[in-house]
């Protein structure tokens, strides 16, 4: 199903919270020359705030609340999850629990 607007008004919403929040800042630092996405942690505050920002983008498409082809052409999902899903994915080991951060994920490898 093509694009509402209403899924354009949630979208705004969804940029301005990532505005707030400083997503932009995150992302220059999970693509910079000296990020290691091997090393990084979800207590390292700009990946911890693309987990969120991703999770909750990916729950909003999972449920049909916004469209996912809106999401991703105006996001990178694959790209910043590539960066930030290594640690997502020890996280989800530390604590046995494999849900956590899947709805970004799996937005991320449906991608395409």
């Amino acid at each position: 199903m093509p694009a509402t607007y209403d899924d354009a008004a949630i979208l705004m919403q969804v940029v301005r919270w990532g505005t707030e929040m400083g997503l932009d800042e995150a992302g220059q630092h999970i693509f910079s020359d000296d990020f290691d996405a091997g090393a990084a942690s979800v207590d390292d505050l700009p990946v911890g705030k693309l987990l969120a920002f991703g999770e909750t983008i990916g729950t909003l498409v999972k449920h049909g609340i916004l469209d996912k082809a809106l999401v991703l052409d105006l996001y990178w999902i694959p790209g910043t999850w590539a960066r930030v899903g290594p640690a997502a994915m020890r996280e989800r080991e530390r604590l046995g629990e494999p849900r956590l951060y899947e709805n970004y994920e799996a937005m991320a490898t449906s991608a395409g």
